[in-house]
This record gives C-alpha cells, sequence and structure tokens, in this order.
C-alpha cells in the first residue's frame, strides 16, 4: 500500500490479523509494516495511519540515520551536542587568559571556552566537561537510589569504556562510561541501578532482572534508548 500525505509518500505493508487495534512498527532501515484487524475499512485504515503520520516520519527519519552511522562533527559555532539527551549548539569563545579550557551549559547552549582555536582543543573541552557532569550526575543518582541497597559502591570512576555503560566487580567498584552524560536523567540512573544490582547479584540471572524491575520498572525502555541512540553519543 502507497500513500501520500502532507506532501510525503510512504510505502505500508500491511499485515491483516485477529486482533482489535492498529499496530505499527519501523525496522532499522526505516521500512512501515502495519498489523490491522482483519476486516478493517481502508478508510478507517488511512485514518489512522495519518494520525501517526509525524511519528512515522520521525522514527523513519531516526532508523535511517542510524543505519548510515553518526555524521563527522564539526567544531564550529551552532554545530550540536547530545546532554541529558536533547541536542545543543555550541557557542566558542577564545580566551587567551583562561587556565584551562571548560565548557558552561547555560541559556540552552554549550558554551565552550578554549586558549586556542583549535577543532582538538574544543573537543578535549567538550570531553572534560562530559567526563565532570558523569560524575555528578552518577553519584547523584546513587544517592537516589541507595536506599535500595544494603552495601555501598566502594568507589566510583568515570572511564572512557568502549564496550559497555558501566561495570560492578566483586569488591563493588562501579565504573561508567562518560557518555553516560549525553543521555537522558532516566537512562543514566537505569544504568546505575543496573550496576548497583551487581552488588547483590553478579550475574544476569533472574532474581537479578526482578530486582532491576523491581526498581526501575521501565528499564526496556530505557535500554532501547541506549540501543537507537547510542551512535548519536560522540564527540
Amino acid at each position: 500500500m502507497i500513500h501520500t500525505y502532507l506532501g510525503q509518500t510512504i510505502r505500508f505493508k500491511i499485515r491483516y490479523k485477529k486482533r482489535t487495534s492498529i499496530s505499527i512498527s519501523i525496522d532499522l532501515y526505516g521500512n512501515v509494516e502495519v498489523q490491522a484487524p482483519k476486516g478493517i475499512s481502508d478508510e478507517h485504515l488511512i485514518q489512522a495511519l495519518e494520525e501517526k503520520w509525524e511519528w512515522i516520519q520521525q522514527k523513519r527519519k531516526e532508523m535511517k540515520d542510524r543505519t548510515n552511522g553518526p555524521t563527522v562533527k564539526t567544531y564550529d559555532h551552532g554545530e550540536s551536542f547530545l546532554y541529558l539527551g536533547k541536542e545543543y549548539p555550541i557557542r566558542i569563545s577564545h580566551d587567551i587568559d583562561i587556565q584551562q579550557d571548560y565548557v558552561v551549559f547555560k541559556e540552552e547552549e554549550l558554551h565552550i571556552f578554549v586558549k586556542q582555536l583549535e577543532d582538538e582543543k574544543v573537543r578535549q573541552a567538550l570531553k572534560r566537561f562530559y567526563y565532570q557532569q558523569c560524575k555528578m550526575l552518577v553519584e547523584k543518582s546513587i544517592k537516589c537510589y541507595q536506599s535500595n541497597f544494603k552495601s555501598k559502591p566502594r568507589s566510583i570512576k568515570i572511564t572512557d569504556n568502549k564496550t559497555n555503560w558501566g561495570t560492578c566487580d566483586s569488591k563493588h567498584q562501579l565504573t561508567f562510561n562518560w557518555r553516560l552524560a549525553m543521555a537522558p536523567q532516566s537512562v543514566i540512573d537505569y544504568v546505575v541501578v543496573h550496576e548497583m544490582c551487581h552488588m547483590v547479584h553478579l550475574n544476569h540471572d533472574r532474581s537479578f532482572w526482578r530486582l532491576v524491575g523491581k526498581i526501575i520498572p521501565d528499564y526496556e525502555q530505557q535500554e532501547n534508548w541506549l540501543a537507537l541512540s547510542s551512535w548519536r553519543m560522540t564527540v
């Protein structure tokens, strides 16, 4: 089925099943599949699609962008970077009198102050900012959820781990990926709770996931955000 609405044409794969409602799914390549009740009229089907049209367009774009991979970042005014789950533009200021390059988040912008106007200096300033923010956000989350645990973390470190968002060893030493500062607070909370649950259950058995689910009931939603957005979390 092909339908044009709001100047955009989309091809839909329709599957009719024994169900009472319409379900819309979009695969990693932006293809749209609709599962609809048997006997539904074309009029009602099209109406349902048009009601979800903006959502469909947004998700198709997200999936296609993810498939294409991250774009190469520039370090000029207006380039956007993720912070707490949202994209914010950067504003760069040249100040030869500062002792160290730094970043301040204010007025919906990431203000970057550097001694030298070089891309690498800007990138390193951003990275330090994310390290600092990640430490602060993780500690805040641990404090918030500590009442759910008898044990406390022995140490907390922020690392550049390329394979994990967080880890917990047998000594209750926790480490977290600095890129988590780019994720929404709810995602940070989930990763923190996930690692704190390993202080109780070192593996991923049923008891572990029951404990995670008890504290973060929507943890699968947070995992899904990471799965779909991790490719955007870069400087």
